[in-house]
């Protein structure tokens, strides 16, 4: 039994105790004996407890009876339920059947309903299920099920999918407002498809603005047989590779190596040629969008005294297109005492490099990566080294600090941190190349993490790479430092007198920007003692420079999902901020999103409400066709200019609906083991019937049979207050 308006016990207590209370009063200066007015007060109260039971509605439960309980049936239609890897049927057509199997079962019991989910859900009959769905979202449809049936009960949620594309990619499981029990569709195992698994753009630093489209791809049914992957360019085709995998289903990985147009986005796709057979052709192709560098990159070379080094690395970043180069060298001091320098600058940038660092922040954010090159403590002091810390941290910049009278200087001051090595624990002074003999001492060596990075690549092979470096000539000194800090990389050694080796080059993250350290003296020697067709030395220094510089952005900068899939609604974030990258919180924008197909609108750019200090604003809108869409925003702050930032994005470069499609069996044993459910096998209802009866015969919440709408309640009510009167009649009570 139960109630349907139950009282909290306190009330209940308390009703009670007013019921007894009213019962005494009622006798209490009556005349009579005492055990008489006991005996009425009892009467009495009897009868307003059984009024008070009837007010809170009791009611009788039939454990036979579960038709109040609900079971809703999900089943998938999204597209990978297409797959014809049933018995040579395809995956709905067989979840059509599972549903045909288990509805009379179920609805012997509870109540049910089938619903289609895949973008939402809906009610549908078995013969009207179709695999059309964009994707299944099991998340949406677990919530959607829940907001439906509110109030009502659920015995259980019976899940017919294979699995594929259900859980978010934070890995959070979806939230069950019931024990979820999935029933699996689809074969774990392949007779024959290829597929593309990824392709991805590596930013690169070599020669050329070459950038790395890694590809991953899978063959499963054709044994070793090998791959054919295309690359296309915009549509048209640019390479060819045959890759052999090791085995059947083993993953092979191929590099391309191109070089996109700069003046925009260019479109690369990866392919495998369709053949007869193959199970799901959608996902032979994947796609990225690469985006051309719309400007140089900005460097300020700031020297500590004329040098060779100064020269030699200024000639070989200058003959590099993709870079701008400032440079300050200081010269000596003038006759009242002043610091004199010599500048090679832009028209625009030279006046800000008059006193020689720049003194204004703005001046130095106007900059992509900052270099210094035996510079002491009085070129770059007090508030320009804050600044120049700030310039990495949150401007995106690039530090490379190289020469032991610039590292000495550094010790101890807002940028000591900034540098990749400790500078407090190292020993002073150099070493000289002439003291390490004749053994090999004093040559470059690479690390295990130099060999992959791009700033130590000098050839196509990491054997060349590796030969290449052992050929390089040995420095003329070497400045020894302290450990590395956490989270930096050391990317090469010199090898030093007695055995072992200093770190020679490392480098860092800092904050949003990158640092890197070159330990090293005279690698100009490197240039001079090479064959004048050795172009290690120039490869080297602008590798290292273009890594410094590459995450530097805009003080308005767009950022979007990078492969939103159509009827997708993007989230476009833009970050206001000024010349000197604080945030403008008082910024206001617009957006212009421009289609594939031409078609151009305008979509209201609003604060974040999660963080209207840091001057982002979101807009948002639905991706419904797939291409390349161009984001263009404009950001106005009071009376300034507006500032305007552009960014392309990718829709459809793949579809993550048919990614690796086979069962996908582990993430519908996670959805039933957080709902409190587990996977039901096919054939198995009698199983899953006392799966559901069980939590619904536990369930509080169940409309049953009211009790007090009885004839039985009426009568009793009337015995026992007819039996009071009578009593109270013959003892002489009115």
């Amino acid at each position: 039994m139960t109630f349907g308006n139950p009282l909290p016990v306190w009330v209940f207590l308390a009703a009670c105790g007013g019921a007894l209370v009213v019962a005494l009063a009622a006798y209490w200066r009556a005349p009579l004996a005492a055990w008489q007015r006991g005996a009425l007060s009892a009467w009495r109260f009897a009868v307003l407890l059984l009024l008070l039971l009837c007010l809170m509605r009791p009611m009788a439960i039939d454990p036979r009876d579960l038709t109040g309980a609900i079971v809703p049936i999900l089943v998938d239609t999204s597209r990978s339920m297409s797959i014809e890897d049933v018995d040579d049927g395809r995956r709905i057509d067989d979840a059509r059947a599972v549903v045909s199997e288990l509805l009379p079962a179920i609805s012997m019991r509870f109540t049910t309903e089938v619903l289609a989910f895949g973008d939402g859900i809906s009610h549908v009959t078995s013969d009207t299920l179709s695999a059309s769905a964009r994707r299944s979202d099991v998340a949406g449809a677990l919530a959607a099920v829940a907001d439906r049936y509110r109030g009502r009960r659920l015995a259980g949620i019976v899940l017919i999918s294979d699995g594929g594309h259900v859980i978010p990619d934070t890995g959070v499981q979806p939230e069950a407002p019931a024990p979820v029990y999935p029933i699996a569709i689809g074969s774990q195992t392949w007779s024959r498809d290829r597929e593309v698994l990824s392709v991805t753009a590596l930013d690169s630093v070599l020669d050329g603005s070459r950038v790395d489209v890694a590809v991953t791809a899978v063959s499963h049914g054709a044994g070793a047989d090998p791959l054919e992957l295309r690359l296309l360019e915009n549509g048209r085709a640019v390479d060819v590779r045959r890759v052999r995998p090791a085995s059947d289903g083993t993953p092979v990985r191929e590099v391309f190596h191109v070089t996109p147009a700069t003046n925009g986005p260019t479109l690369y796709t990866v392919e495998i040629p369709a053949v007869a057979g193959d199970l799901v052709p959608e996902n032979n192709a994947r796609s990225v969008l690469v985006h051309g560098r719309e400007r140089p990159r900005r460097v300020l070379l700031v020297q500590g005294a004329p040098g060779y080094e100064h020269s030699f690395l200024r000639r070989a970043w200058s003959g590099d297109s993709s870079l701008e180069i400032d440079s300050i060298v200081r010269q000596g001091q003038n006759e009242r005492g002043a610091d004199t320098h010599y500048i090679q600058a832009s028209a625009a940038r030279s006046g800000a490099l008059a006193g020689g660092f720049p003194a204004a922040r703005a001046d130095l954010f106007a900059y992509d990566a900052v270099v210094l090159a035996n510079v002491g403590g009085t070129l770059v002091a007090g508030a320009r080294q804050q600044d120049l810390r700030d310039f990495v941290r949150l401007r995106g910049g690039g530090l490379l600090v190289l020469g032991a009278h610039a590292l000495q200087g550094l010790v101890g001051t807002a940028l000591d941190e900034v540098v990749p090595l400790e500078l407090s624990g190292r020993r002073p002074g150099v070493v000289p190349a002439s003291a390490a003999g004749a053994a090999g001492r004093g040559r470059v060596s690479l690390t295990a993490s130099g060999e992959a990075h791009p700033i130590m690549q000098l050839a196509a092979s990491p054997e060349q790479t590796r030969a290449r470096w052992d050929a390089l000539p040995p420095l003329a000194a070497v400045a020894p430092l302290g450990t590395t800090r956490p989270g930096a990389t050391v990317l090469a050694l010199a090898r030093r007198v007695g055995g072992g080796s200093w770190p020679l080059v490392a480098v860092q993250r800092y904050g949003e920007g990158r640092s890197m350290v070159f330990a090293g003296e005279a690698a100009w020697r490197w240039r001079m003692r090479l064959p004048a067709s050795d172009r290690t030395f120039d490869m080297f220094w602008r590798q290292a420079i273009r890594w410094l510089a590459l995450p530097a952005g805009e003080p308005v900068a767009i950022a979007a999902p990078d492969d939103p899939v159509p009827g997708d609604v993007v989230s476009v974030a833009i970050a206001a901020r000024d010349e000197v990258f604080e945030p403008l919180p008082a910024a206001v924008g617009s957006v212009r999103v421009t289609a594939p197909d031409g078609r151009s609108e305008e979509v209201a750019a609003e604060r974040d409400p999660r963080d209207s200090a840091a001057g982002t604003l979101v807009a948002r809108y639905r991706v419904d066709q797939p291409g390349v869409y161009r984001i263009a925003a404009e950001v106005r702050s009071g009376g300034a200019a507006p500032a305007r930032a552009v960014r392309s994005i990718l829709v459809g470069g793949s579809d993550p609906e048919m990614t690796d499609p086979a069962l996908n069996i582990d993430v519908l044993q996670r959805i039933a083991a957080s709902s409190g459910g587990r996977v039901v096998e096919r054939g198995a209802a009698a199983d899953l019937i006392d799966a559901l009866v069980a939590p619904a015969l536990d369930s509080a919440v169940t409309p049953g049979r009211d009790i007090w709408h009885s004839p039985w309640v009426f009568a009793a009510v009337l015995v026992l207050m007819a039996g009071e009167w009578t009593v109270r009649r013959r003892w002489g009570l009115l």
